[in-house]
């Protein structure tokens, strides 16, 4: 009975580990040969959007600037802030934390709520911001108005954490669909 525990143990370890090392592999790749003889060294944003899991990403300078410790606030990530990131989207990150992150993607103003215009932007974001598929001002209006009936439950005219994390709850492809695999 012991033995079972500690092997399943042993198991998760390993592919905890192997994943580890394949992030760290793929974090070095973004490094010039000078920086990877630095410690703590950071890559830019525009290095990381090279990576192909997010180059078609629409989100994909929020989620750097979401995950940057950086103090210029300029997207850049050290290899701890790629492992949050990586950890994040990973299938085995809970409803919690995948939605909390969601919502931070989304906050494009980092107010804690999404209001009318983070919700145009996440639209913008989705549809594309070419003239065949963006919305006319009426038709964004509408859906604003449709996601903020469904979601705003305090009706203050924006969403916030507690109120998004209930709409996700609801939705049961959102963790599926949350990922980024290396």
């Amino acid at each position: 009975m012991g033995t079972t525990a500690s092997q399943l143990g042993k198991d998760l370890l390993s592919e905890y580990q192997v994943s580890a090392q394949n992030a760290h592999k793929r974090f070095t790749e973004l490094l010039t040969k000078d920086e990877k003889d630095l410690p703590n060294t950071r890559v830019s944003m525009e290095r990381v959007l090279t990576l192909p899991e997010l180059k078609s990403n629409p989100f994909r300078k929020r989620i750097c600037y979401v995950f940057s410790t950086s103090e210029q606030k300029d997207g850049s990530l050290t290899f701890e802030d790629f492992l949050d990131l990586l950890s994040a989207f990973s299938d085995s990150a809970t409803l919690e934390i995948k939605s909390h992150y969601a919502f931070r993607i989304f906050d494009f103003d980092d107010d804690g709520t999404l209001d009318c215009g983070d919700l145009e932007k996440l639209v913008n974001c989705l549809t594309g911001e070419t003239d065949e598929t963006r919305l006319t001002t009426e038709e964004m209006r509408q859906l604003i108005n449709n996601i903020l009936e469904e979601s705003d439950i305090d009706k203050d005219g924006t969403v916030n954490l507690s109120e998004f994390q209930h709409v996700i709850s609801r939705s049961p492809d959102f963790v599926s669909s949350f990922k980024i695999v290396l």
